[in-house]
């Protein structure tokens, strides 16, 4: 089996509650909830030492805490915050794959070898990302989920050993939730007691979406970043004329194409789990960005992920790196890695 791909992750910690209090203009000591659909998202530190929790109902966690300051989420604004620090993690290596804003990992086999090895990559990474935030850390492991959890724990996991770090991890740390509801209800509390079970038995009982979990959870993904390249027969082109400067308006129009990216992938039996975007303006700019989802992304997340990506670009101020002179003129999509249809459907 070949090895899973060592990655680095950037996290940003409560990504949502930094962005959302910029934007309020309050300061970094209030207790605050973040809340979408009437359930905490995210929440600051102040307002965990009060007992709120991502999840509560927004009425528990007001009772809670009573001087808790509550704000919308906004994922333009996450976005957009969150471009200068990927331009930066570009800076040290090309082909950064973006989970969300606040989050990112880049494949680090190459930038060893130029930086002198891991603790070299992210003493680059960690004094590019620093002049735009210090609410950042970093971490290494096989595979994205380690990698990610790694990151929250600003660790270096050895080669060879996420499995053992994942294992005592809870199941919740998946993002299954129908997976991980069923799991819960037969017992498997931690991620290493469902990678303790025999793969085969895993596949034949829970189906694709429950063997890709279960090698997640061994540490033994063995994808590698901006995985195998789907034919560009795929690809999905969509010209925008006259060119267009408001991304409201440019992903209204580009809902056609993108509903037709996400069909002629099914149509062949096929789901796409990461995809790349790139934008040109009018006069030959680009911005190009990958993205990757725990699940299948249907036509709404690839509309989610254009806005976000253009918004960081279209706002970037006049002279910066990469600042956009004319309005957008093409945009193209690219799968970068599918799966079989179905194969992240969830468990019941």
């Amino acid at each position: 089996m070949t090895s899973a791909p060592r990655l680095a992750a950037v996290w940003c910690p409560d990504w949502p509650v930094t962005t959302a209090r910029a934007e309020a203009g309050l300061a970094g000591t209030e207790p605050i909830a973040v809340i979408t659909a009437n359930r905490v998202a995210a929440c600051s530190h102040a307002a965990r030492e009060q007992g709120i929790r991502r999840g509560l109902r927004r009425r528990e966690a007001q009772s809670r805490c009573p001087e808790l300051i509550i704000l919308a989420r906004n994922y333009t604004a996450e976005a957009r915050a969150f471009e200068p620090i990927l331009a930066a993690v570009e800076s040290i290596a090309p082909g950064v794959e973006v989970g969300r804003p606040g989050l990112a990992a880049i494949g680090i086999q190459g930038p060893t070898r130029y930086f002198g090895g891991e603790h070299g990559v992210l003493h680059a990474l960690a004094g590019a990302i620093t002049q735009h935030t210090d609410d950042v850390l970093i971490g290494v492991a096989d595979g994205w989920l380690a990698a990610e959890q790694a990151a929250r724990r600003a660790a270096i996991v050895p080669a060879g050993t996420s499995g053992e770090f994942l294992a005592d991890l809870p199941i919740q740390t998946l993002d299954e939730p129908g997976l991980v509801s069923l799991l819960t209800r037969l017992g498997i509390r931690t991620l290493g007691a469902f990678a303790a079970l025999p793969a085969p038995d895993v596949q034949a009982r829970f189906g694709p979406a429950g063997a890709w979990a279960h090698r997640q959870a061994r540490g033994v993904d063995f994808r590698p970043i901006a995985g195998r390249r789907t034919p560009t027969e795929y690809e999905v082109s969509i010209e925008l004329e006259p060119p267009l400067d408001r991304v409201d308006t440019i992903a209204f129009s580009a809902r056609v194409g993108i509903e037709r990216f996400i069909a002629t992938l099914a149509e062949r039996g096929l789901a796409c789990v990461c995809f790349e975007l790139i934008a040109h303006t009018d006069r030959g700019e680009e911005t190009v960005r990958r993205w990757r989802h725990a699940g299948v992304l249907t036509a709404v997340d690839v509309t989610d992920r254009v806005r976000w990506q253009l918004e960081g670009w279209l706002t970037r101020a006049a002279g910066a790196a990469n600042a956009p002179s004319g309005p957008v003129s093409l945009l193209r999509l690219t799968p970068i890695e599918t799966v079989p249809t179905g194969a992240h459907q969830q468990v019941r």
